[in-house]
């Protein structure tokens, strides 16, 4: 059987999540990486002693992106307005400002995560998918229970 494609490229979905004790505190992320036409999936988490939620969101779908061996459909969930906006509306208008927020304004927060993802989107077809965070999905509730599992070893 072949595998579902688009464009020539293999069709994945991405769940993601990160999560913060305290903004800043301990944080962790977690993502489900799935391949819908072998049933295979990849799970991983991990965490950072002082972080902000925003930049542990932005990891979770960095780590989960860099899995990928070749270029692929990315079909993205996340419960992450911040990241949703970032990657449909923000990105095109803060690279044309030199990755800055407004003409002569201050620097993009999360410089280097943005400038990372910006790169990983240069390889992949990306769409973005907002998932109502705690809200029964089940992808959604499973990668805030690992992304906060994550952060307990540092409190």
């Amino acid at each position: 059987m072949k595998s579902p494609t688009r464009a020539g490229k293999p069709v994945v979905h991405l769940y993601t999540d990160g999560a913060c004790s305290g903004n800043p505190g301990p944080g962790g992320w977690a993502f489900i990486l799935k391949h819908p036409a072998s049933g295979k999936e990849l799970v991983r988490s991990g965490a950072e002693p002082e972080t902000t939620n925003n930049r542990m969101e932005l990891l979770a779908v960095i780590y989960g992106l860099e899995q990928l061996k070749r270029p692929s459909c990315v079909e993205l969930f996340t419960d992450s307005q911040y990241l949703g906006k970032g990657l449909t509306e923000w990105l095109p208008r803060w690279k044309a400002l030199g990755w800055r927020r407004s003409r002569g304004g201050p620097v993009v927060k999360n410089l280097d995560l943005w400038q990372r993802l910006d790169a990983l989107c240069g390889q992949h077809e990306i769409r973005y998918h907002w998932v109502e965070g705690h809200s029964g999905h089940d992808e959604n509730e499973r990668c805030d229970r690992l992304a906060v599992q994550a952060y307990q070893k540092y409190l």
